[in-house]
């Protein structure tokens, strides 16, 4: 189910296969990946818990987030772009990508208006790439 704060699409192609095509397309949109986070990996150590297949993709695109940073110091909390990769309950796999306007939104800063719009366009070329 779509939510209020995320772009997010199902892809053909299994979890394993996505992360790399996920991790280039956010390079050809000036991405960098800063952290993954293996979350069912991290549950099943931590809690020895099972959990579907789940990674979390920090993403940063250096000259936004400098701007972002310029504009508002403590940015930062909210920084940077999280992307994940799931494996659904149907066996399909779902890409999604924080909203920009969402996240950066509820600081109320005019001067972040310009960086959050353009973080979105880019993460939302990122998604439709994906259906390709």
């Amino acid at each position: 189910m779509p939510q209020a704060y995320g772009i997010r699409t199902t892809v053909k192609g299994s979890y394993e296969e996505t992360i790399p095509r996920v991790t280039e397309a956010l390079k050809q949109e000036g991405f960098g990946i800063l952290t993954q986070i293996d979350v069912k990996d991290t549950l099943k150590k931590k809690l020895n818990v099972d959990f579907p297949k789940y990674i979390i993709l920090g993403a940063c695109n250096p000259p936004l987030a400098h701007k972002a940073l310029s504009a508002e110091t403590e940015i930062g909390l909210l920084l940077p772009c999280n992307v994940i990769v799931y494996e659904g309950t149907d066996g399909q796999t779902v890409v999604a990508a924080q909203d920009p306007d969402a996240v950066l939104g509820i600081v109320g800063s005019p001067a972040l208006v310009s960086v959050a719009k353009d973080a979105r366009e880019r993460l939302v070329r990122m998604i439709e790439s994906l259906k390709k």
